[in-house]
């Protein structure tokens, strides 16, 4: 169960995973050694999946985005999804219901580089049958934070770790 407590330092890591137990421990109102143990709880019961660094596209020579659609004609997909996922400039695979078999993001330095990337990395996958390709002109929001569900109530001091 998440309670309170949990939710607030859930949020707090989800806008920065490098904010100190001790910044942590003065927000929510709890010893650090008593966040420190309910960080490694959440990472143990798989809450908390990882932590990583957000890189700058643009800065990184890739600020192209777009999304791939796919259509295969494997009956599961799952080998097409494979072999997609292995490609580097791939960020996320979806498998999606409708018309199309995969919702694939990707990132190229430019137009020159995605159709390279489609001809010669998506090309030679036999089961690919077609793609579809939308190019994105502006990015409003991008984020990996989920929405943290309020707890129904805090625990009490006692049951605290």
């Amino acid at each position: 169960m998440i309670d309170v407590t949990d939710t607030e330092i859930l949020k707090i890591l989800q806008a920065n995973a490098r904010t100190s137990n001790a910044e942590i421990a003065r927000q929510v109102g709890l010893a650090p050694s008593a966040v420190f143990e309910r960080i490694r709880k959440l990472e143990d019961r798989g809450v908390i999946e990882g932590y990583g660094a957000r890189l700058n596209p643009k800065v990184m020579g890739v600020p192209l985005l777009a999304f791939v659609f796919v259509r295969a004609d494997d009956k599961s997909g799952a080998e097409t999804a494979e072999r997609v996922a292995a490609i580097p400039e791939v960020l996320e695979v979806h498998d999606v219901a409708g018309e199309d078999c995969l919702l694939v993001k990707v990132r190229a330095a430019d137009t020159e580089a995605l159709g390279r990337l489609l001809r010669e990395r998506f090309g030679p996958i036999e089961s690919i049958t077609s793609t579809r390709t939308t190019i994105v002109l502006e990015t409003v929001k991008e984020s990996s934070a989920l929405p943290v569900p309020a707890a129904t109530k805090p625990l009490p001091e006692s049951v605290r770790v």
